[in-house]
């Protein structure tokens, strides 16, 4: 892999091949992550602080673009090393609040010329979205806050940005794209449930009518969940839009209750959003799956792509 340093006046600077090296693809938060070490000349010229923007190639095509957050130069027993990390272009709309604002009527061209333009992303797909009535920004919102509410609440699309740093405003394909069997050179396989973070129930108020919709996840409750949230709707809501509001809510934290994680020697195998066909001799839990986030790493242990998957409907 080939890593690049973009300066704040625009100059573009190759750097040494890394000596280790990972890039994390996730399904919107966090947001997709890069390291990487290399050797470092120490009587290398290198203005460090005014790199911003990083990208990485392999076999001549980008597979990672980012914001520059940290850079270290280091000197021990092995040498002088330069060891660079950062986010996904995400990261621009995380770290910047939204002014808030009230819409009578909110349409997808509203919200990326007032909350996504400004930072110069650019928009490689887009769904039809529906226009949302009465969208409000809260104060304090984050950018990615505003962008996530309209596109996953109100229109059922989970924004995520690709290899080129490109907002992506569309469903995940419903058809099964990766397979791992057993002739898939796999090395780990790691199978984990975890309750902690994922809601029985949630009490939504509506302080106006005095009104209290409870929502529930069934399945967790019968396997002895015990974990309430109150929720309080801002305005007058309609029991439809509480409803809907703490159902999302309990799907969201549903998603980390079952998670699969296997490690296959080839680089690049799989982006989040693919739907994986798992079929492992020996293994009781095959099926179909979802992938939520990949980890590439090239170290001393070798090359490897890392899959996280969990359920195909999982709510992210």
């Amino acid at each position: 892999m080939t890593g690049y340093v973009t300066a704040a006046d625009g100059a573009r600077f190759q750097l040494p091949v890394p000596l280790a090296w990972e890039l994390t693809y996730t399904a919107g938060v966090p947001c997709d992550s890069f390291w990487l070490c290399c050797p470092w000349d120490q009587g290398q010229q290198a203005d460090t602080l005014s790199w911003t923007r990083f990208t990485a190639v392999e076999e001549g095509r980008t597979v990672f673009t980012g914001v520059v957050d940290e850079c270290e130069l280091l000197w021990d027993g092995k040498g002088a090393r330069l060891e660079l990390s950062g986010r996904g272009m995400a990261a621009l709309l995380l770290d910047n609040e939204a002014v808030g604002q009230d819409y009578g009527t909110a349409t997808l061209e509203d919200i990326l010329r007032d909350h996504v333009a400004p930072f110069g992303i650019q928009v490689a797909q887009r769904a039809a979205l529906p226009a949302v009535s009465r969208f409000s920004v809260a104060v304090g919102s984050s950018e990615w806050s505003v962008l996530y509410d309209f596109a996953r609440y109100h229109g059922g699309v989970t924004p995520r940005f690709d290899a080129q740093g490109r907002l992506i405003l569309a469903g995940w394909t419903d058809s099964e794209n990766l397979e791992v069997t057993d002739a898939t050179p796999v090395t780990a396989m790691t199978s984990r449930e975890r309750r902690y973070g994922v809601l029985s129930e949630i009490w939504v108020r509506d302080r106006y009518r005095k009104a209290v919709e409870r929502v529930s996840n069934g399945e967790f409750v019968r396997l002895g969940g015990r974990c309430r949230r109150v929720m309080t709707m801002p305005g007058r809501s309609d029991f439809k839009t509480m409803r809907y509001d703490g159902q999302f809510q309990l799907d969201k934290s549903a998603a980390g209750l079952r998670r699969l994680e296997i490690t296959i020697p080839i680089l690049f195998y799989g982006k989040p959003g693919d739907l994986l066909r798992l079929r492992r001799s020996g293994w009781e839990k095959n099926g179909s799956y979802r992938v939520v986030e990949v980890r590439v790493v090239c170290d001393e242990d070798g090359a490897r792509t890392v899959l996280e998957l969990a359920d195909p409907d999982v709510a992210l």
